[in-house]
């Protein structure tokens, strides 16, 4: 039954965090057919020859903590690619429409949780420090089979008073989540149902669950104090003393709970 060509991957690929993707985007994504338009991400094998098949996550809630700081996943992020194969660990690849989306996550306690410096509200109102978090991609992610999968992040820490240039890890020291549906520290994942519509030769994954609590946090880097037109002045350090970083393996959490879509690339595009 062409539902299990899938299962394996689907396991392997489901969830990911936030999402993951590799390799260069192509100038111009081709248009999935009538039916598939999720897809779109997913690189056709006239795009990329390795592709045999498209993925499409989503992940809709769950939560993000790193040293003291814990931001809920209040907006869904989507995973949009294509994958090689389920038997060694492999990247995924995507075309200009795909990749992980950048979904800002607004963080409790805005700047000033972050960095203990309660004299701004004095200056900016509570407003103007809402503090956002988005994670993004530094490096090429992999998958092997149903057990593993690893994804290396940095997490943008976005509000004017920071700067441009506020991240939690960097390409050279990323954040690296290593995902698992099953056990991993104190946490516990969960496998995801399955379906597969028949029309479509789509299988679906729904209400599963990743979890990292093995992962460690680099301190910040590019912080700065940007007020009334002074020169920056660096706050890595403050902001690190606050938020409780660097954090060690096993103080830091991710939950991730999904839903996701696989298919064959040769449905998706005709090839």
């Amino acid at each position: 039954m062409k539902s299990k060509r899938y299962v394996g991957l689907l396991l392997a690929v489901v969830g990911l965090l936030t999402a993951f993707a590799a390799m260069s985007p192509v100038a111009q994504a081709k248009t999935p057919l009538t039916g598939y338009s999720q897809f779109a991400g997913c690189p056709s094998r006239s795009e990329n020859a390795k592709v045999n098949t498209c993925v499409r996550s989503e992940i809709t809630s769950g939560y993000f903590k790193i040293g003291n700081k814990e931001v809920p996943i209040e907006k869904a992020i989507t995973l949009k690619g294509g994958v090689e194969t389920i038997f060694a660990p492999t990247p995924v690849f995507f075309n200009s429409e795909g990749g992980l989306s950048k979904v800002k996550q607004k963080v409790p306690g805005g700047v000033i949780g972050l960095t203990g410096l309660t004299w701004l509200l004095e200056f900016l109102g509570s407003e103007a420090l809402t503090l956002y978090a988005t994670a993004e991609l530094v490096g090429t992610p992999l998958i092997g089979g149903t057990q593993f999968a690893q994804l290396p992040l940095r997490i943008h820490l976005e509000n004017g008073v920071l700067g441009n240039n506020c991240y939690i890890g960097s390409s050279s020291s990323p954040v690296t989540l290593n995902l698992t549906t099953g056990t991993s520290g104190k946490l516990t994942g969960k496998k995801p149902r399955l379906t597969f519509e028949e029309v479509r030769e789509i299988t679906e994954a729904h209400e599963g669950t990743y979890v990292d609590n093995t992962f460690a946090a680099p301190g910040v880097n590019g912080c700065v104090l940007t007020l009334f037109g002074f020169i920056p002045i660096s706050i890595n350090g403050i902001v690190n003393s606050a938020s409780g970083l660097p954090a060690a393996s096993g103080t830091n959490e991710a939950v991730q709970n999904f839903g996701a879509e696989v298919v064959a690339e040769e449905l998706v595009y005709g090839e």
